[in-house]
């Protein structure tokens, strides 16, 4: 409901850029949206060039005004993370809301998180395995 407000100024779940994947068989339910993949091919796939990466993010972002809503990049996106809105006849994708992901200061359970790309969080995995191993 965040990112519907946030970029549609609406609450409404069907205008999110978050889609929830519903594991049906183990009563689940997943949030995702775009990762910011490295590839960006909806990025490449795009003839008008409307989807740039924001340098101070590195998010890429769809221009709307340049898009001309052909869909191409939709396609592109193994993730499925690209979307047509058929209100303006443009696509959407997540663009971390320039930073601050409102769905990330939003979620009171933390199941949506914003972090550096570059952090794994390997080297906590490796200084816990470090306590929990026992030497011999």
């Amino acid at each position: 409901m965040a990112c519907s407000y946030e970029n549609e100024g609406v609450f409404n779940p069907a205008k999110s850029r978050i889609k929830v994947f519903n594991f049906h068989d183990e009563g689940r339910f997943a949030p995702y949206t775009c990762t910011q993949c490295t590839e960006a091919w909806c990025l490449h796939a795009c003839p008008v060039e409307a989807i740039v990466v924001n340098e101070s993010t590195g998010a890429k972002e769809v221009i709307e005004d340049v898009c001309v809503g052909c869909k191409v990049c939709t396609i592109a996106c193994p993730f499925g993370t690209v979307n047509y809105n058929t209100d303006s006849g443009k696509v959407v994708k997540c663009d971390l809301c320039g930073g601050e992901p409102a769905c990330a200061d939003a979620c009171p359970t933390a199941a949506i998180t914003y972090v550096d790309s570059s952090y794994t969080g390997l080297d906590r995995m490796k200084s816990h395995a470090e306590q929990t191993i026992p030497k011999s």
